[in-house]
């Protein structure tokens, strides 16, 4: 007797996951992050990629093979789900190409496992020092890798871009490890000396290689519109054209301007309120993550189940701080340690933090109603009780709904005692809408990198260093930049026709706690199985190359 295409598929899912999981390459996002298998370390050889490919052709065809359009609709929108992550692998390898055109890949391959394996608090114990070391010592072969790997196609702006972040990481690697050295047993600090003085010549040897052959590196930034339309339609499902996007962002940064304008002028005689030193800001936002959850259940927003993990503030390590430029520095655990609390590494308040950390420093719930729902979305997701829908597909389901929830929150209410938090609120609300400008911009070469930091930092406006390291890393991955806002119109849009739909019978927290629980799922696939209506499937498939 044949398997059914349901076990099939969920065979094919768990193996294609295990695959993924050791071949998925490293970035700055927080919502990206894997759990490794045992003994992992990255591997860009050409070796490698190469049976990158070999692998990713065998599960397409495998996956081609699997029919389920018998099956019920919830297995129908798993079949589709993994086909976006399999479109994802494919982009990764033969459409973005980072590994082939971006220096600064290298950098994330190579130290960002350390950072990752830096963020879950301390204790450090044998174990962890030991893979700790062994990624320290590997950060050598990366960036061999790198000087193989890279060529004529190479982006001479991502090159720059590295360059400035090479001319401080081997220092920002012997600082933190030198920090660290004291958490560790006296019998591991010799390997971690050694392992670390391996890296950081390494890393200055990348560093004179890049700065050597700077002028060999004819790439262009922009991956053009059609690889950039393989990425919205074939991965993250979106049923809209990017002309289409780019006119939704622009209509929502007016709407965002007007909305800040109206509440700067309710709050014309309110100051920002006063700094508080670290402990207090760490007591603070623990009362205040735990006022919010109770907002949410007393106001039937969203439920908060028993058990559900909490969002802390926790002090800076200083073994951690040097090297924050390589990641979020925000531990969210992983589907093994679901239940462990969120941790987001803060340092002392003061007027000079960048736009986020001045935010949270000011009022913690800013931090709580975006990231600390990021924490909470992971959570729940990661216990589906379908373990195809536990993993990241596409940042536009994860960063709609925390984006999304930032003015639920100021409609709702939970802002109206600190003017100056609703006011970043809305300020946030123009940021989001111009990334999607930024981002579209940049993927089609409208825009150069010097271009787009400018927008941020001027039409936001926020600092000029935070406007930098966006307009990079958006430049470098592009569709990460519209997912907040083009992700929180569709569930926008996905709320007015279950309303529709539902009449009086709708339900806001019924909707939400859904809405949390799926939220790995691109919001086309969540209007099929929800509502039954394949529309935006179907337009994606038209739209997509």
């Amino acid at each position: 007797m044949h398997a059914s295409a349901r076990t099939e598929l969920s065979r094919w899912a768990k193996e294609f996951w295990e695959w993924r999981l050791a071949t998925q390459p490293d970035s700055y996002d927080d919502i990206t992050r894997v759990e490794r298998p045992p003994g992992w370390k990255p591997d860009w050889s050409p070796a490698a990629i190469a049976a990158r490919r070999v692998a990713l052709s065998e599960f397409a065809e495998r996956y081609r093979a699997i029919d389920v359009s018998t099956e019920d609709i919830p297995v129908q929108v798993d079949r589709r789900l993994l086909g976006s992550a399999l479109a994802r692998a494919r982009w990764e390898l033969d459409l973005l190409r980072s590994w082939q055109r971006n220096p600064g890949f290298y950098v994330d391959q190579a130290l960002v496992p350390v950072y990752n394996l830096l963020l879950a608090p301390a204790p450090f114990d044998a174990e962890r020092t030991r893979a700790l070391v062994a990624l320290l010592g590997h950060v050598p072969p990366v960036l061999d890798q790198a000087t193989a790997n890279l060529g004529d196609e190479t982006v001479g702006t991502f090159a720059d871009h590295a360059l400035g972040l090479l001319a401080h990481a081997g220092q920002d690697v012997a600082t933190a490890m030198t920090a660290l050295a004291s958490q560790l047993p006296e019998e591991c600090r010799a390997d971690l000396a050694a392992a670390t003085e391996s890296a950081t010549t390494a890393v200055a040897g990348y560093r004179d290689w890049l700065r050597e052959h700077r002028h060999e590196f004819r790439g262009a930034v922009s991956i053009g519109p059609g690889a950039f339309g393989f990425f919205l339609h074939r991965v993250a499902l979106l049923p809209y054209p990017a002309t289409r996007l780019l006119a939704m962002g622009r209509q929502e940064w007016q709407r965002a301007v007007a909305t800040e304008t109206v509440l700067r002028n309710r709050y014309r005689h309110e100051q920002p309120p006063d700094l508080p030193d670290l402990p207090t800001l760490v007591a603070r936002e623990e009362a205040a993550e735990r006022a919010v959850r109770r907002f949410l259940v007393g106001e039937r927003i969203l439920g908060q189940p028993a058990g559900l993990r909490h969002y802390r503030f926790v002090p800076m390590p200083e073994y951690l701080a040097p090297l924050t430029w390589l990641g979020v520095p925000h531990y969210a655990a992983g589907e093994s340690r679901s239940g462990e609390d969120a941790l987001r590494y803060v340092t002392d308040p003061s007027p000079r933090l960048p736009y986020f950390p001045l935010a949270d420093a000011r009022d913690p719930r800013c931090g709580i109603i975006h990231e600390g729902v990021h924490a909470q979305q992971l959570a729940l997701s990661w216990r589906h009780p379908d373990p195809i829908r536990r993993h990241y597909y596409d940042s536009t389901p994860n960063e709609g709904i925390a984006f999304y929830n930032e003015e639920l929150m100021l409609q709702s209410g939970l802002l109206v005692d600190e003017p100056t938090s609703a006011l970043f609120v809305a300020n946030a609300m123009r940021l989001r809408a111009l990334r999607v400008e930024v981002d579209i911009g940049l993927a089609v070469g409208e825009l150069t990198l010097a271009q787009a930091a400018d927008q941020l930092a001027e039409r936001v406006p926020m600092d000029r260093a935070t406007a930098v390291a966006e307009a990079a890393f958006f430049a470098g991955n592009p569709g990460q930049g519209l997912s907040y806002q083009i992700g929180k119109l569709q569930i926008l849009e996905l709320l007015n026709d279950c309303v529709r739909a539902r009449g009086g019978a709708f339900d806001l927290m019924e909707f939400h706690d859904r809405l949390w629980v799926e939220g790995n799922v691109p919001l086309a696939l969540q209007r099929w199985e929800l509502l039954g209506l394949r529309d935006h499937v179907d337009t994606a498939d038209r739209l997509a190359p």
